[in-house]
């Protein structure tokens, strides 16, 4: 099989799917070595940045570069092919030997480039999928997605709430339900409150120097609260890139910006930066009401439970937030939150169409 010095792949990438990740690696195993270009109009949804970086991670022994192509597609009209052109060799200026394609321009395309033309699964027999098909039915070709476009994808839900409000048995119990539905939805996860974590490993440091110390002897500073976000996010962003198109999150980097003001009082710049960095899209907020405050070591905070309900409630308002109160029996808000998150999904992802194109 020919092998070629310098090969270039060329597309929207919008988003990446298994097709194009195997005409990549097709491409990079007859190369020296490999351009991918990734070419983005200003009026799709997805950032020309995001497809780099993604495209990135999962080829990282290729080079991968960006541009902006706000140019329709006319593949009968050679006025507009020379304008694509002058964006392609703008980004890639140097000689290339190759142009590998699974699209029909793909000899133009090459003959342009002064090229041979490499023409890798037309028909799309390894991997049904294509970029239309992906923005139409996301959940439908999830399995065909890489692990950095299922995090980006994933609609994050967050149950949060005052303390022992049931906020980490129903985020379970959402996870649950929607593993039970099989499929890709088996996949689903559930975040667990890293704030919890942290809480117990302050105490257990405590009582490494006084034994005999409790949950109200434990001190909260301010800089502890950049840490509980950063780590919630991070923790959040592996459990994406492994679950279904739906993720629980028991609280959220959002939540901390409250907790601070619990313990510590005021608000952290550094706490807020961080929790609008990650993309959310519902909070499920557990009221306190008929709910038993339970002391499980780590809660002291029974009578402030209605002023952390309210503050919740008037901060995820005055953010803009998307949001869901659960009340009633178990039961009742396990039913009241399905129907809120089946919402979610039913909305969809709305990826903007992308420019037309003339084949």
């Amino acid at each position: 099989m020919k092998r070629f010095g310098h090969g270039l792949v060329l597309g929207k990438f919008y988003p990446p799917h298994a097709g194009h990740h195997h005409l990549v690696r097709t491409a990079r195993d007859r190369c020296e070595r490999l351009t991918v270009l990734v070419c983005a109009a200003s009026v799709e949804s997805v950032p020309l940045a995001d497809r780099v970086a993604w495209m990135r991670e999962t080829h990282p022994d290729v080079r991968v570069v960006g541009a902006v192509d706000d140019i329709r597609m006319d593949l009968h009209d050679p006025v507009i092919w020379d304008a694509h052109m002058a964006v392609f060799t703008g980004a890639v200026p140097e000689r290339v030997d190759a142009v590998f394609t699974s699209e029909p321009y793909g000899d133009e395309l090459a003959r342009r480039f002064g090229a041979e033309s490499v023409c890798v699964d037309p028909d799309r027999t390894v991997f049904p999928v294509s970029g239309t098909a992906v923005r139409k039915d996301p959940v439908g070709c999830w399995d065909f997605l890489e692990p950095p476009v299922r995090a980006a994808l994933a609609r994050r839900v967050v149950v949060l709430g005052a303390e022992s409000t049931g906020t980490t048995t129903m985020a379970r119990a959402l996870a649950d339900h929607y593993r039970g539905r099989g499929g890709v939805w088996a996949r689903t996860g559930c975040v667990a409150e890293y704030g919890r974590e942290f809480s117990e490993r302050k105490l257990a440091d405590l009582r490494a120097l006084h034994p005999g110390a409790q949950w109200e002897d434990v001190a909260f500073t301010t800089d502890d609260f950049p840490l509980i976000a950063e780590t919630q996010n991070a923790k959040e962003e592996v459990a994406a890139r492994l679950g279904s198109p739906v993720l629980f999150c028991d609280t959220d980097s959002f939540a901390t910006t409250v907790w601070h003001e619990r313990y510590v009082g005021g608000r952290n710049p550094l706490v807020e930066e961080t929790a609008d960095r990650v993309a959310h899209h519902l909070w499920l907020l557990t009221d306190h009401e008929g709910v038993a405050f339970e002391d499980d070591g780590l809660r002291d905070g029974e009578e402030l439970r209605p002023w952390m309900t309210d503050r919740f409630r008037a901060e995820l308002t005055r953010t803009g937030r998307q949001f869901t109160e659960l009340t009633g029996t178990h039961q009742e808000r396990l039913a009241t939150a399905v129907a809120a998150v089946d919402a979610l999904l039913a909305d969809g992802w709305d990826f903007a169409a992308p420019l037309p194109e003339r084949r």
